[in-house]
């Protein structure tokens, strides 16, 4: 039997189902939200999760189209399908506007309903309107209304702290959204999907009883797909794929959790995949980064400036639930948005404390996040040039041959032009993380250039499969600046800025660094490097074993 067409890019859940192109039963999530004794509901998860395809599976279900959810879940659990009037607004195309053209906007997303239900509009508020077309549908019909409304906070995400500006926008998204709450004896069911929650507009301020589901454990996996619905789902699937790569179906499954699992969005969430980057990858037969690249992450950049985040805090770390689910224009630090843009998830949960673990999901996001930042390191740095410079570095330390790696990088930083903001030992030492990091991720094929000749590489992410680099670890003596274990070597490096590569090795010899991971199994090797800031670049460097 043949594979179904994947839906990439398709978010149209009627589409979906009259095309016969997979789609990931979520109808029993469905039919308990639908069933429960609540009207309002809320959805947070970061984008290209699935938000759109779950409304529009809304829009289906109460429009009464029981055909299309022939063979679902939902099928033997629904005992009456009853059509009710549907008003669905989609704000995704929001963005980027000034007060007046978002006005215009809504003006337009409301016109479209209005002629459905034979209402005009004259100039009137948008809220106003949608009372008007509430009541209108309500009438007509003869029953409670449904209100979807999806990305409803798309218009106010890219000035969510320019203060000024995010105020006129939420004030126009206020009075859209205001008649909700008035509205409530004519509604049946209210859905918003978002990436965040604004907490001064009126749906989290004046609509008190709005439920946030975003943190529950039985709508963990309502969006993206998880482990269980791989495995049973898209079981064949795993097969062709394997097939295809010549792999086996245990290495493709491990090879799909290492790159796009490790999502949780409650305490006893199952593990969830990115739904977007797993139906690419069975598409193409290829493991891409494709929800990194699906979307310019300059603005989590600039953030992640703005809050002084270094790469190596960007990582596990515990927190409550408020320190993660917070309002976005109310940021006191990056996490929210790293939490809810989809860059860190919740990895763990301590009922004692009520402390979540929070890290990086995935090898995807890790690599995808981590070489958008070596740029700004590494000002005009290309990125070929930095993917061939570190994928040789990989190979070369993976022979054991440190002196080689630290001579190619000099070479590398050596074509760097100068950057601004070197003149500190924690700059380098975030490079060196970052560089480190990366060492796992390139498959190229290139030739690596040694003092004794040259190497002819095949790089494949799977060769460093153990590959751990923290910097600033204690111990009893001092810091180390960065360790690095490998799959057969421990290396303690530490840094200089304008001194000298054997002050750094007498500061790990007279501190005994090496004794604190003594009983690690592994040969230690202690590295010395020192940089100069005038070339912005590896002055000298000693290696002891």
């Amino acid at each position: 039997m043949a594979l179904k067409l994947y839906p990439v890019g398709i978010q149209t859940f009627e589409r979906i189902r009259k095309e016969n192109k997979l789609y990931i039963d979520k109808t029993e999530y469905i039919y308990r939200m639908t069933h429960s004794g609540g009207c309002y509901f809320f959805l947070s998860r970061p984008r290209r999760f699935g938000k759109s395809l779950l409304v529009s599976t809304f829009e289906s279900y109460f429009s009464g189209k029981k055909e299309l959810f022939e063979g679902l879940a939902i099928e033997k659990l629904e005992q009456e399908w009853m059509e009710y009037p549907v008003l669905h607004f989609d704000m995704s195309g929001g963005k980027h506007m000034e007060k007046e053209q978002l006005e215009d906007y809504l003006s337009n997303r409301l016109e479209a309903e209005e002629r459905k239900w034979g209402t005009t509009h004259s100039k009137r508020g948008v809220n106003d309107r949608l009372t008007e077309l509430i009541t209108t549908a309500y009438e007509i019909s003869g029953k409670q209304v449904v209100v979807l409304i999806d990305e409803y906070d798309a218009p106010m995400l890219d000035v969510a702290h320019e203060r000024k500006i995010l105020d006129e926008l939420r004030n126009v998204m206020r009075n859209f959204y205001s008649p909700l709450k008035m509205c409530e004896p004519m509604l049946r069911f209210v859905f918003l999907t978002g990436i965040t929650k604004f907490s001064q507009v009126s749906i989290f301020s004046e609509l008190n009883n709005i439920k946030n589901i975003s943190l529950d454990d039985e709508y963990a996996g309502v969006c993206g797909i998880t482990k269980e619905e791989l495995l049973t789902q898209m079981s064949e699937d795993i097969d062709v794929l394997a097939e295809a790569l010549e792999m086996t179906r245990e290495e493709t499954i491990a090879k799909l959790k290492e790159n796009y699992d490790g999502y949780h969005f409650s305490p006893a969430s199952p593990d969830v995949f990115n739904p977007y980057s797993l139906l690419n990858c069975f598409d193409d037969k290829n493991f891409g980064a494709y929800w990194f690249s699906s979307g310019t992450p300059t603005y989590l950049i600039n953030m992640l400036r703005k809050f002084k985040v270094l790469p190596a805090k960007i990582g596990r770390s515990l927190a409550r639930s408020s320190a993660f689910d917070a309002p976005t224009e109310n940021l006191k630090t990056i996490t929210p948005l790293l939490y809810q843009s989809g860059y860190i998830t919740i990895k763990g949960y301590d009922k004692m404390s009520q402390l979540f673990t929070l890290d990086l999901p995935n090898k995807e996001i890790k690599v995808g996040l981590f070489e958008s930042l070596l740029p700004y390191y590494l000002e005009g740095m290309y990125a070929e040039e930095g993917d061939v410079a570190i994928a040789q570095m990989s190979v070369l330390i993976r022979q054991g041959d440190m002196d080689g790696a630290l001579r190619l990088l000099q070479e590398f930083l050596g074509t760097v032009p100068y950057c601004n903001n070197t003149n500190y030992e924690g700059h380098y030492q975030q490079v060196l993380f970052i560089i480190f990091t990366l060492l796992t991720h390139f498959v190229v094929d290139v030739e690596v250039h040694t003092p004794n000749g040259r190497v002819d590489v095949v790089m494949e992410t799977e060769v460093l499969t153990h590959f751990v680099v923290d910097v600033e670890v204690h111990t009893p003596n001092g810091r180390v600046d960065v360790v690095m274990e490998t799959e057969d070597t421990l290396y303690l490096i530490e840094l200089k800025l304008n001194k000298s590569a054997q002050a750094a090795m007498q500061q790990i010899n007279l501190k005994q660094y090496d004794q604190r991971f003594a009983r690690c199994g592994k040969p230690i090797v202690k590295v010395g490097v020192n940089f100069d800031a005038k070339k912005g670049n590896i002055e000298d460097w000693t290696i002891e074993p």
